[in-house]
């Protein structure tokens, strides 16, 4: 089949090293939810909650193969919007990368919210807003140098949570077996049934936990982004996304079930921070400094990923004519430093409505976003089917990188996605994207007609029609062109 290297026109640079899309990957699997969102998660389902991130674990791995697939297909930057538009339709391709850049800006105005926050630890006289603005101008800072840059912040980023979250595992499995910090006394696992049993508010609960814990994901999908920028996407993209049900199992349900091993899971959401609580059970001075840093650095991990992420994204949208051409501009880093400029002042901007704005509003405007991930891993699945079905029997066979078990494992997948929405109907502080999302994407279609009507009028008085065949976005319509190999 013929190759193409030049899909989406894109000319980024291609930066990112195997090590940094590794270290990438595995930051984007954990953040700020493991360190202090898991209490919440506990709460609901108890021991469960164990099985409740082994459930989305195995949701999240079909999820990133499918996208695994495309990616090594098509390694462009804009990627599950730039691969809508060519197998959904450039109304899919739109409506999946504007909402996907509205989930990072507002998931970002919450982080940047947080850093003044976890500031204010050391320096509670601290203006919360001054911490957000130094976060904010650092983090674009970094992604207008070069995209190895980026690439290295989140690798050491990331390897800071790695390891603090393997010493917890380790001391606690310590504390587990020979009683280090509990008077040499082992603690045992009993704690993990005899406080109303490995079930203890029944299988609703453990369900329920399902919003909280498939949110605590949000953001492990930016590895597709990066493989418009990755040295090698074909092997780096696959050994990345191969390795993320494992590190889920380990860094998620491994040290889960050595904190609740060590405390009774009714305990664990009054004592606090379920890593500060066990770090000081283990004798560590200064546990609550320790983790406070770590959940800074996880904090500017993802306002870092935000930043580069909308701006490709931004960028992409423009290759698509579903943005404007300004965004398609590559400074000498052949960077799309306007989309990241743009982004950065969209969340200065952001960022000061989060402190006038009524709390409810600042509920409103995150909880599309919160939804935003959920709307982009479902459009990954149904673009991988609509991928398949262009290709002939031996084009299959030709393929490098499979989803497993598909198409049955997308439809599963699918149909689990559907189940969180529904169960987000049951939590007070997630229903109410159930009425805002539907906004959200009634503005978004209004300005997709007026974008069409647009370009419909600017091709009738340039005289310049698409040839038949061709898509919006710029790609070949026959299948034959697909990069297999």
């Amino acid at each position: 089949m013929a190759e193409n290297n030049q899909e989406m026109h894109e000319n980024l640079e291609r930066g990112l090293k195997n090590r940094h899309i590794q270290l990438i990957g595995l930051g984007g699997a954990i953040g700020v939810g493991l360190f202090l969102g898991s209490a919440t998660a506990i709460e609901l389902a108890g021991p469960s909650v164990l099985l409740t991130y082994i459930i989305g674990g195995v949701a999240i791995y079909f999820i990133m193969r499918a996208l695994g697939e495309l990616s090594v297909a098509y390694p462009v930057s804009g990627a599950f919007s730039a691969h809508a538009a060519r197998f959904l339709g450039p109304k899919w391709g739109y409506l999946t990368g504007w909402t996907y850049w509205y989930m990072w800006m507002v998931t970002c105005m919450a982080e940047l919210t947080a850093v003044g926050i976890y500031m204010n630890f050391w320096y509670p006289d601290l203006p919360q807003w001054v911490s957000a603005l130094c976060a904010l101008l650092l983090m674009t800072v970094v992604n207008f140098i070069a995209v190895s840059a980026y690439g290295e912040f989140e690798f050491w980023f990331a390897l800071i949570k790695i390891c603090t979250i393997i010493f917890m595992i380790i001391g606690g499995a310590g504390m587990i077996l020979f009683g280090i910090g509990n008077g040499w006394e082992p603690v045992g696992i009993t704690n993990l049934w005899t406080h109303g049993g490995f079930f203890p508010n029944g299988i609703g609960g453990t369900l329920m936990a399902l919003v909280m814990v498939m949110y605590s994901y949000l953001g492990i999908e930016i590895i597709g982004v990066t493989a418009g920028e990755a040295h090698d996407p074909k092997s780096t993209i696959k050994k990345a996304i191969d390795e993320v049900f494992w590190r889920i199992l380990i860094f998620y349900v491994l040290s889960l079930g050595v904190i609740m091993a060590i405390y009774p899971w009714d305990e664990i959401g009054h004592l606090g921070s379920p890593f500060v609580i066990t770090f000081e059970k283990l004798g560590i001075a200064g546990a609550a400094d320790i983790i406070n840093i770590v959940v800074i650095t996880a904090v500017l991990s993802s306002c870092n990923s935000g930043i580069f992420s909308s701006g490709r994204m931004l960028y992409n949208l423009s290759l698509q004519g579903n943005a404007p051409s300004c965004f398609q501009r590559l400074n000498r880093h052949r960077l799309p430093w306007i989309g990241i400029l743009f982004s950065a002042a969209v969340l200065l901007f952001s960022v000061l409505m989060n402190y006038i704005m009524p709390a409810q509003v600042f509920v409103y405007v995150t909880s599309v976003g919160s939804f935003g991930a959920l709307f982009t891993w479902f459009v990954i699945l149904r673009t991988q089917q609509k991928f398949r079905a262009t290709l002939s029997p031996e084009e299959k066979k030709l393929l490098t990188y499979k989803m497993p078990f598909a198409p049955y494992s997308g439809y599963l997948t699918m149909l689990f996605l559907l189940g969180v929405v529904v169960a987000s109907a049951f939590r007070d502080d997630t229903r109410v994207a159930l009425y805002v999302t539907p906004v959200w994407f009634a503005i978004l279609l209004i300005g997709y007609h007026f974008i069409e009507k647009n370009k419909r009028k600017h091709e009738r008085k340039s005289g310049s029609f698409k040839e038949e065949g061709e898509t919006a976005e710029g790609f070949a319509a026959s299948p034959a062109d697909v990069r297999i190999k």
